[in-house]
């Protein structure tokens, strides 16, 4: 990709420069403090195996966190309620703890490929 092309991408997905990008942020941010969630939650483990590596190796605090979170969001949708207000104002939905890792297992994964090397892990079908 040219340099051009990628200063446009990220001025269209930048919230501090784009105010379509800022509008869309502050709703993420609104309809996950309803549920108490954060971005990194909504990545399923099922659906990426790097994702699945990733959750592996967190700390076993913060995977309980996140599917204590997950859990309470359920089940607040199933009733169709949201969080309390005070509650709401105290989420951090943008905070992130997946990433770092992910970005991790996937330099690894990269790394394993360029070698020759056989995956850690494939997909298999029951």
């Amino acid at each position: 990709m040219s340099k051009a092309a990628t200063s446009i991408i990220k001025w269209i997905v930048d919230p501090k420069k784009n105010p379509l990008a800022a509008i869309h942020h502050r709703a993420v941010a609104y309809r996950l403090k309803k549920y108490g969630l954060r971005l990194d939650d909504l990545y399923d483990p099922y659906y990426d195996l790097d994702i699945k590596e990733a959750m592996s190796r967190l700390p076993r605090e913060v995977v309980d966190a996140r599917h204590q979170r997950l859990k309470r969001a359920m089940d607040l949708s199933m009733k169709h309620q949201y969080l309390p207000k005070d509650l709401q104002a105290r989420q951090t939905p943008f905070r992130g703890y997946l990433q770092e890792m992910l970005a991790l297992v996937k330099k690894e994964k990269a790394e394993r490929e360029a070698l020759g090397a056989l995956p850690l892990y494939e997909r298999t079908l029951p």
